[in-house]
């Protein structure tokens, strides 16, 4: 894909689950933000900074259109990462709507260590649900009452989807809790698995769906009356005297700054903006050739006596650790190839090490910058390596 022409030949990059490479358009964005109107957001009245008034208000319209969500009921607001997100929503709860949190057995330790945090600061029980080999969860297994659930809609180590957000989403909300969904392994290959599901808050990181550096929490207005305003700062406030201040949220033209103490990544937001655009206009042929990539390396893979995979069905995330080689060797042994992958636990310690008790792993996760070619020279060294 020309895209990504900046790739020298015989690189193959397979970290996309850590952070997607960017396509021309979303860094010549960025570039434009820089040399055209780099300025403060929501400051100024200069035409700078009009421009990046109208491209941050772009961006919040193309997410909400992403995942198909109405402007009537949902807010979106900017910050650092998916992490970043889901621990600003838990540590301004109002701990007396909730009487436990809950999290799944596959998360990133984003959620799940999130969750400890809460619990132990809180004081509310904590339950670890288990989650099925598809991804889902046997809802009747559990008591939502009152619960927070915080819980991926797809794991970063094999894929595996939250099959049945759904019926999850609405089982809480009828035993009065709420769900924040961790979306950031779903936005950039299988954002249909969270679209138009209307949960309480949907966190996900940009940088993991071919944008630049960036979190984005997409949540419900009526959150706001189980909140505490406690993280404030520089452009949260319309008004401040000596002891007090007017928050700006309280008016819903910019309830997002609920979420936005401080300057934003003007830049970056611009750039999630161009990233939205450029995967709404992507071609059949441009999915196609990552369906095709993926079975065809799965396939290879799934076919030695000597790998073993974590996954149970292709995905472009898989994960897998060779019999008798250390995963931190093969890195670097394909790394001498010019093959770019990651080992270890990917952030998922307690499944992965405690729960599957496997050694440490190998993930090779393929974007939409791959090509065929890039599937054939991993065939070809892992064949050496395996053989």
């Amino acid at each position: 894909m020309n895209d990504f022409d900046y790739l020298g030949e015989g690189e193959v990059y397979l970290d996309g689950a850590c952070q997607s490479l960017r396509p021309r358009p979303v860094i010549d964005a960025i570039n434009k933000y820089y040399t055209e109107h780099n300025s403060c957001g929501e400051r100024v009245k200069y035409k700078w900074g009009v421009k990046t008034d109208e491209k941050v208000e772009e961006t919040r319209k193309l997410v909400l259109k992403f995942l198909k969500l109405s402007a009537r009921k949902y807010t979106v607001s900017f910050t650092l990462n998916t992490t970043y997100g889901i621990n600003l929503i838990l540590n301004q709860l109002e701990v007396h709507h909730f009487k436990k949190v809950m999290t799944s057995d596959i998360e990133h330790n984003s959620p799940f260590l999130a969750t400890m945090a809460f619990s132990e600061k809180t004081g509310l029980p904590r339950e670890v649900m288990t989650r099925e080999e598809d991804g889902s969860i046997n809802l009747a297994n559990y008591d939502f009452d009152k619960a927070v659930v915080v819980v991926n809609c797809a794991s970063n180590f094999d894929g595996r989807k939250l099959k049945n957000i759904k019926e999850l989403v609405k089982a809480v909300h009828k035993a009065s809790g709420i769900v924040i969904i961790d979306a950031a392994q779903a936005m950039a290959h299988s954002a249909d698995i969270v679209r138009g599901v209307e949960a309480d808050a949907i966190c996900f990181s940009a940088h993991k769906m071919y944008a630049p550096s960036l979190g984005v929490i997409v949540w419900r207005d009526d959150l706001t009356s189980k909140l505490t305003q406690s993280f404030v700062g520089g452009g949260m406030v319309d008004d401040v005297e000596k002891d007090s201040y007017l928050l700006s949220a309280e008016n819903k033209e910019h309830r997002y700054t609920r979420f936005e103490p401080g300057l934003q990544a003007w830049g970056e937001i611009v750039g999630l903006g161009a990233a939205l655009k450029w995967l709404d206009k992507l071609s059949k042929k441009a999915w196609q050739n990552l369906e095709n990539n993926t079975k065809e390396l799965y396939d290879f893979l799934k076919g030695s006596e000597k790998v073993h995979m974590v996954n149970h069905e292709p995905n472009p995330t898989m994960t897998f650790y060779v019999e008798g080689l250390d995963s931190h060797l093969l890195g670097n042994a394909l790394s001498r190839e010019n093959i770019m992958a990651r080992t270890g636990y990917f952030c998922v310690h307690y499944y992965l090490d405690h729960v599957l008790g496997l050694p440490p792993l190998i993930r090779f996760s393929l974007g939409l910058h791959n090509r065929p070619e890039d599937i054939a020279k991993i065939k070809k060294v892992m064949e050496k390596i395996i053989y």
